[in-house]
């Protein structure tokens, strides 16, 4: 099994905005909370250093970005997104499931693993895993581990975060 998927982070920004458009109330907050993560609806881009990608067989890790996106839906689904040569692989969860995990970090259970061609989702596999992450607004360095298995795979993400966003969408 290649890693044959491809999609633009564009097309998810895009979804992810549109969805916290539409999520958020009209009237204004009063004074706001301390910065959480994945939190509110939108899209947080990280930079740093991907340390591993591997779907099956197939070691991504060479081509993968130094960049990794955080996308939260209006209705809490959570997908951290690695991509690697144009090509992208998410894993994604509920994030009401999001429990505290050792040294400050939190995990969040997985059910699917997305891929994607173009502007599209293509494909998602049903898994059982977990991603452990550490909180960007707490300005040191963190890290992004996912580990998911399906019936017929398994998958792997790895990203080190200096500490820094590189951008936040709502």
């Amino acid at each position: 099994m290649g890693f044959e998927i491809e999609m633009k982070l564009s097309a998810l920004v895009a979804a992810a905005i549109f969805s916290a458009a539409f999520a958020l109330p009209a009237s204004a907050a009063p004074a706001p909370a301390p910065e959480t993560f994945p939190g509110a609806p939108g899209v947080i881009t990280l930079s740093g250093k991907c340390a591993k990608l591997v779907v099956a067989k197939f070691d991504a890790t060479k081509g993968c970005k130094s960049e990794l996106a955080s996308v939260t839906l209006a209705n809490g689904t959570v997908t951290f997104i690695f991509t690697s040569d144009g090509k992208a692989l998410g894993f994604q969860g509920d994030g009401s499931g999001i429990k505290p995990a050792s040294n400050g970090n939190a995990r969040l259970p997985l059910s699917l693993v997305t891929t994607g061609v173009g502007n599209k989702m293509t494909g998602q596999v049903k898994v059982a895993g977990f991603c452990t992450f550490g909180n960007p607004y707490a300005g040191k360095p963190f890290a992004i581990e996912c580990t998911a298995e399906s019936k017929d795979s398994a998958f792997t993400g790895s990203f080190r975060s200096g500490g820094k966003l590189v951008k936040k969408d709502k």
